[in-house]
């Protein structure tokens, strides 16, 4: 099979390009779910209507994300959450037979999941959709999300990387193991401290060789991993210059690995509240965060740090003036709550909401607006700003969760997008039919000996 790649070099070439991928999150705080416009977040009919909408507007990637349990309140399910999300890999097999373009990312983890099973899982995917499968690498590796499974929560929070890394080159190496579509495949033999794994692959490689890797972790050892592992990073700095900061840490990080500067692609988590003009953009905004923090979220907000019932409170009052039962929240509470110091915490939230005057509905909203994630303003100035991204090479793209299901892309596509292609920054087409090739990845180059290596960990 033929190897095509792109040369390598330490020096960053920005691509003077953007590309957007939607990122479908279920469980989350930050979809408009209460309202008449609202849709289901689990008939396949709002999956379908996003992923059509998404590559009606060239969008390399639609992305799923994964809820292995379900966050509690108070002990029991949060019910004020969206509750529900299929299986990606289902989903996203489904999704295949609707679309011809777009990537299909599942959100899958490294510890509760075994390598040979998850590759052979992914490659289908890769091969009923033509190459256009990714797998977003997680390592969760907490107890209670473990207790769902055999293992239960059997990996040590430090050792969640290297377990991860062990876990992505057996995948990597089975993927490998095809020397021609043809076949034959080669044995793999995976020898280390959690698995053991010994396969001989049933499927041969894909139109793009093999799934695209994304990588979502912020911490120095989650960049490191994706540095020396990953296609794509799902990042968290989308204003601009923490995003030219992370960019220059990456590539000093993908140099270091021994890759070159342009190997791995930045894509940040965003948000985007668009309309005709900057005025009608900012009502619009106020109109989003008062659907996605109503007075029933605001309380619930606080009953997460507090660990107790609030609900005789009223919204539009002060914060209350009783301490946390706990000291320190657990993850029950989701990622956004976890290992919060509850009656330290509290103390802040007071007085900084009584400084500024804030009613418990007014804080817990401007605590979870994102801030940072979110671009607002009418569709030539946002366009504007997303140019000089595009020009700088701060990201490659931009993973968008849309605030509204399932027509919350219907703004960028219908109007961002050809303002963005105007500019020059965006495709106006898509560049092959694969993932791969739409994104401008290099193909994999493995040789023998790296497919057969034993990776121990």
């Amino acid at each position: 099979m033929t190897q095509h790649t792109r040369a390598k070099s330490d020096v960053f070439t920005p691509t003077g390009q953007i590309q957007f991928g939607v990122f479908f999150q279920g469980v989350n705080s930050g979809t408009i779910w209460k309202a008449a416009e609202s849709g289901s977040q689990t008939d396949f009919e709002s999956f379908r209507r996003i992923a059509q909408t998404a590559e009606r507007g060239l969008f390399a990637a639609f992305f799923l994300g994964e809820g292995l349990r379900l966050r509690e309140h108070l002990g029991r399910p949060h019910a004020l959450d969206v509750v529900g999300r299929p299986d990606a890999q289902t989903m996203l097999a489904a999704l295949a037979s609707v679309t011809k373009n777009i990537g299909l990312v599942a959100t899958q983890n490294t510890t509760y999941n075994d390598p040979a099973d998850l590759a052979h899982r992914l490659a289908s995917l890769d091969l009923v959709s033509g190459g256009r499968a990714a797998w977003n690498i997680v390592t969760t590796d907490n107890a209670w999300t473990g207790a769902n499974f055999r293992r239960g929560g059997y990996l040590d929070h430090a050792d969640r990387y290297k377990h991860a890394e062990a876990f992505v080159e057996t995948a990597k190496r089975i993927w490998d193991s095809w020397e021609t579509p043809e076949g034959p495949a080669r044995r793999v033999l995976h020898e280390g401290q959690h698995y053991t794994v010994d396969v001989t692959p049933r499927l041969p490689r894909s139109a793009q060789y093999r799934p695209v890797l994304f990588q979502a972790g912020d911490s120095p050892e989650g960049r490191n991993f994706a540095a020396r592992q990953a296609d794509i990073i799902f990042s968290a700095h989308p204003k601009f210059d923490a995003a030219v900061e992370f960019r220059k840490d990456l590539v000093a990080r993908s140099v270091a690995a021994g890759r070159g500067a342009n190997a791995v692609q930045i894509m940040p988590a965003s948000e985007f509240i668009l309309a005709p003009t900057a005025a009608e953009a900012a009502e619009k905004k106020e109109w989003v965060r008062s659907l996605q923090i109503g007075p029933q979220q605001a309380i619930a907000y606080l009953e997460q740090f507090w660990g107790r019932e609030l609900s005789a409170y009223d919204p539009d009052g002060p914060l209350p003036g009783i301490d946390p039962v706990v000291d320190e929240t657990s993850e029950t509470r989701g990622s956004g709550f976890h290992g919060a110091k509850a009656r330290q915490l509290a103390d802040q939230w007071r007085a900084e909401a009584k400084d500024k005057g804030l009613s418990i509905r007014q804080f817990v909203t401007s605590r979870t607006a994102r801030v940072d994630a979110t671009f607002t303003g009418s569709y030539a100035d946002v366009a504007d700003r997303l140019a000089e991204y595009a020009r700088v090479g701060a990201v490659d793209g931009f993973n968008i969760s849309p605030w509204l299901v399932p027509t919350g892309l219907d703004d960028i596509v219908n109007h961002l997008v050809p303002e963005l292609q105007e500019r020059g920054v965006y495709p106006t087409g898509y560049r092959g039919s694969t993932l791969r090739g739409n994104l401008g990845l290099a193909t994999p180059v493995r040789t023998a000996d790296d497919a057969a290596q034993a990776v121990r960990a």
